[in-house]
């Protein structure tokens, strides 16, 4: 077990009461894990915003009969190939498909690269999800278990 320092602080009622909401509302057991990982996600964005090395996924949804769209999704990630770690492909509907690429390199690298791809013509839906290659969410060499 790694070593648990107590802290105790004072926040105004309102911002008291909407932080309990805001925990009732999720799958937290108590309030400590739950600030835990409010100070860890801050960490995940300090690091996306300081463009550290970052973790990411990379979500676009596109219409696979428009004409040369899927040649030129595929052109941008052979173009990216250093970043891209792993890719899903699937198919929604007919005429619908999916991708999912985890991606890992210097957050910019990243950013870009999912701009790219969703600016096409015919590609629906692109989302970034920002994660992290955890080297600063360790604790003592030791790696956080989720939970949920």
């Amino acid at each position: 077990m790694t070593d648990l320092v107590r802290l105790s602080f004072s926040i105004d009622v309102p911002l008291a009461e909407r932080l309990e909401k805001m925990r009732a509302a999720t799958s937290y057991e108590n309030r400590s894990e739950f600030i835990r990982d409010l100070i860890r996600d801050r960490i995940v964005s300090e690091e996306w915003e300081n463009n550290e090395q970052a973790l990411g996924t990379i979500t676009i949804l596109y219409d696979h009969t428009r004409r040369n769209l899927a040649e030129e999704l595929i052109d941008v990630q052979h173009s990216n190939h250093a970043i891209i770690l792993a890719t899903t492909h699937v198919h929604l509907d007919r005429d619908l498909c999916a991708e999912m690429i985890m991606v890992k390199g210097a957050a910019d690298e990243i950013r870009r690269m999912a701009n790219l791809l969703r600016r096409h013509k015919g590609v629906l839906h692109g989302s970034l999800s920002l994660g992290s290659t955890g080297g600063r969410l360790a604790v003592k060499g030791k790696r956080h278990r989720h939970k949920h």
